[in-house]
């Protein structure tokens, strides 16, 4: 009976409860209409044994049902995580499609690149599973090609990514909550996924944890898979990839603006941008990420409150 309420669901585990119930309440019955004493195979039966047999089919009953119960109860919370993961899933997916776009030009072109290079397929593999640096690992075939330095390795990829600095910083809030999925979130937070888990509108029914965890892994996936095939079929292409990587600069800039439909208040938007402006003035292009990052960090902490009022003050 169990098993089929476990496989029939809540209304078979029900009829068939009350079903048992009713059969021993007739039994019941019977034995008490009975007058006198009833007799089994030749033996007098006292008339407080079908009462004692009765209280105990009973309990036996009432432990059955407890642990049809816990059994039922087990299945519906599964069911229900199961619901969490697939809408946070579904919501997902469509804001990483733009960046499957990009991802996958750009990654096959690093392994091409690195198959170019002469490294074998599997070097951009692993790379692209274990660093998940974008940039960095164009840099990282000419560390490779290069002689043994790896205090020149460390000062450049800190240079480099320094940026996520500030990408954490702004996500601890975030991040707050999530358990065992905030260490992936840390090391898959790249560009593109802080892009979308930051300013990405999630929906009151969606788990916010499990969203960033799919926004992170898809992304994640996207850059190892196009690095894997350009890495594998890097040998068969022959047209002219110049110009390929203007594809990430693109998808940034759709992203902006996706950003910028969705504000009430431009505040910050204009803020990046004129720092930015700024800090490629006076630092020129090589090195003006780093302090535009800064002073748009400085300036937006300093304005955090007067922004979050006139943004509630829009939404009422």
């Amino acid at each position: 009976m169990s098993l089929l309420c476990i496989f029939c669901g809540k209304k078979a585990k029900c009829i068939a409860y009350f079903a048992v119930r009713v059969l021993l309440e007739v039994v019941f019955l019977c034995c008490q209409l009975i007058p006198g004493r009833v007799k089994l195979f030749r033996l007098q039966i006292p008339d407080e044994i079908p009462v004692v047999l009765y209280s105990c089919f009973m309990i036996y009953s009432s432990i059955i049902y407890g642990k049809i119960m816990k059994q039922t109860t087990d299945i519906q919370q599964v069911q229900k995580s199961h619901r969490i993961i697939a809408s946070a899933f579904s919501a997902a997916f469509p804001h990483t499609l733009p960046i499957f776009a990009g991802f996958w030009f750009l990654g096959m072109t690093y392994g091409i690149y690195m198959h170019a290079s002469g490294f074998s397929f599997w070097y951009p593999m692993l790379m692209s599973l274990t660093i998940f640096a974008g940039s960095m690992e164009f840099v990282a075939g000419n560390l490779l090609l290069g002689a043994f330095n790896p205090l020149q390795a460390f000062v450049m990829t800190l240079m480099i990514n320094a940026r996520h600095l500030f990408y954490g910083i702004a996500m601890l809030d975030r991040f707050r909550g999530t358990g065992w999925k905030k260490i992936y979130l840390i090391f898959g937070m790249c560009d593109e996924t802080f892009s979308i888990n930051y300013t990405a509108d999630i929906g009151p029914g969606v788990d916010k944890s499990w969203f960033m965890f799919f926004v992170t892994l898809l992304n994640h996936f996207y850059w190892f898979s196009g690095a894997t095939l350009g890495g594998l079929f890097g040998g068969f292409i022959r047209f002219n990839t110049k110009g390929l990587d203007f594809v990430l600069t693109a998808m940034f800039v759709v992203i902006f603006m996706e950003q910028w439909l969705k504000e009430k208040n431009h505040v910050s938007s204009l803020a990046g941008i004129g720092l930015s402006v700024l800090c490629l003035l006076v630092f020129g292009p090589g090195n003006f990420i780093i302090p535009s990052m800064a002073g748009i960090f400085c300036m937006l902490t300093a304005l955090r409150r007067p922004l979050e009022k006139a943004d509630t003050g829009v939404r009422l």
